[in-house]
């Protein structure tokens, strides 16, 4: 069995149409993680299984509790993508593909075309893809991509992480990089339609050279 687990916070505009896509493709987990709008119910309308945090916890702390629920009804994979209508569903398939061949791999990554970004996004997605790749010794084409499949193997490994933002997502590459795991890149359709984002420039890029930083430490210590 393989889930669509979709992460929310404030989407009650677009989770619904977000979900119904995904709907044509697998079954669909919501956590809804602390909204003070009408998400929640707007994802259930539309069919998915929505999980209500309280009080906000971070993007990666609700990716973990989607796993959690995920891993505890069977699931041998996980497909992330966001809420905001910026990954399109068509692009499922894609990564259900690239998992569907031996030996399978413990992450496949939804690569983003960044030139199709705003040209601000897309110097730092190219800064960040730099550095990142530095630390980890091999070259990243997109570490930050919130559209992936990852496996079982790989879900469970990301459980102890007390990362509650984005950094989550970046850890997770690390991660599946020190259990000799493999990961497999995916190109995706690259979509920007302006939705107001929750990131704040200055303490994502404080939160991104930590975790650059803790990632090159975490290499070179070898396989968890």
């Amino acid at each position: 069995m393989i889930v669509a687990l979709i992460p929310a916070y404030n989407e009650e505009p677009r989770i619904g149409a977000v979900v119904a896509a995904v709907r044509d493709h697998l079954p669909v987990v919501v956590v809804d993680d602390g909204s003070s709008d009408r998400t929640a119910d707007a994802a259930r309308a539309a069919g998915a299984t929505v999980i209500e945090q309280r009080p906000n916890q971070g993007k990666g702390g609700a990716l973990r509790t989607g796993f959690r629920q995920a891993l505890a009804a069977g699931a041998e994979a996980i497909v992330t993508l966001d809420a905001d209508g910026q990954h399109d569903p068509a692009d499922i398939p894609r990564l259900l593909a690239a998992w569907d061949h031996e030996p399978r791999p413990d992450l496949v990554v939804g690569q983003r075309r960044f030139r199709a970004l705003p040209p601000i996004r897309w110097h730092l997605n190219e800064l960040g893809r730099l550095a990142f790749s530095w630390a980890v010794g091999r070259d990243i084409p997109d570490n930050h991509s919130g559209f992936r499949l990852v496996s079982r193997r790989l879900a469970e490994a990301t459980l102890s992480s007390d990362e509650p933002g984005f950094a989550f997502e970046v850890e997770q590459i690390t991660t599946c990089i020190r259990m000799g795991g493999t990961i497999s890149w995916v190109p995706i359709r690259t979509i920007y339609a302006g939705a107001p984002s929750h990131i704040e420039p200055v303490a994502h890029l404080r939160e991104f050279i930590r975790i650059v930083r803790q990632a090159r430490r975490d290499v070179r210590e070898g396989i968890v």
